[in-house]
């Protein structure tokens, strides 16, 4: 893991950090059956609205299934095969072959190397790539792929470089620190894989230029300031001024920094640590 820079011979060269790749160890095609067609969906719905701005074009990919839940395959070892690019994440990916003869996907954590073998279940050892409960799981354990409902499936901390802390454990429950600081509480009955996604330095890099960035999907943003009136509320005045309001909103006149989006009241109770706010105070 690392990154690579360039003796710029361009201009989009100049800035441009990119990953080196090392811990990828085959540039095979990925296994057909573990594949899928991604349509894109240029930020529209089913109805041909544009639900997401700045979503648009891109490079065609195919999905790669990447088994989240593991509980499945409890008590039986697997081999890693390789460790995969995965265009549709930041993350990397394994490849498991099971004893069972079943080929699977999971992500790629940090010290997993080709060779080794992983398992899932209560009796697994405490390494890298293995997947248990929290009850089985000892204080003060990195962990990532985080189910929040047992047998659903990994949720949380799945992104590169993501990785989650076992601070204690009470009766049902194991609490959490997650990356944002929050400490939340888990079934201790659900599951998790032990250790800290890979690809860490995924945040250093720096694509260089737009036409990357078009490669991953992403159309350009333009700022509200520099609209007219009619097309955003930050726009119109005459030469460079301020946006004339109190607080930014979007294009619709909705609070665009600050806002509380979150409405799922129901799982308050589970969040002992709110990420800006103290102890036991819940919002």
């Amino acid at each position: 893991m690392g990154l690579k820079t360039f003796k710029p011979k361009t201009p989009g060269q100049r800035g441009l950090v990119l990953s080196d790749f090392s811990e990828i160890t085959t540039n095979a095609r990925p296994l057909s059956s573990l594949t899928k067609p991604l349509r894109g969906t240029g930020g529209r719905n089913n109805k041909g609205r544009v639900t997401t701005r700045h979503r648009g074009s891109g490079h065609k990919r195919m999905y790669r299934v990447i088994d989240f839940k593991r509980r499945d395959k409890a008590g039986i070892p697997g081999k890693v095969a390789s460790v995969e690019y995965d265009p549709n994440r930041a993350a990397r990916i394994a490849l498991i072959y099971y004893r069972d003869g079943e080929k699977r996907y999971i992500l790629w954590p940090v010290g997993l190397e080709v060779g080794a073998t992983v398992m899932a279940g209560e009796q697994a050892e405490i390494r890298p790539g293995n997947a248990l409960p929290f009850q089985a799981i000892p204080l003060g354990t990195q962990v990532h792929n985080i189910e929040l409902q047992p047998g659903r499936g990994g949720q949380i901390v799945r992104s590169a470089g993501g990785s989650a802390q076992v601070m204690a454990r009470e009766e049902r429950y194991t609490q959490l620190r997650l990356p944002s600081g929050e400490i939340r509480r888990v079934l201790s009955s659900c599951y998790a894989t032990v250790g800290q996604v890979g690809n860490l330095d995924h945040q250093n890099q720096n694509l260089g230029k737009g036409g990357r960035s078009r490669w991953m999907g992403r159309r350009p943003s333009v700022r509200g300031k520099v609209m007219s009136p009619r097309d955003h509320p930050h726009g119109g005045g005459e030469g460079r001024n301020s946006i004339g309001l109190k607080h930014p909103k979007t294009p619709w006149g909705k609070p665009a920094l600050g806002a509380k989006t979150r409405r799922n009241k129901s799982t308050n109770k589970f969040i002992l640590k709110r990420r800006k706010i103290g102890y036991g105070q819940v919002r």
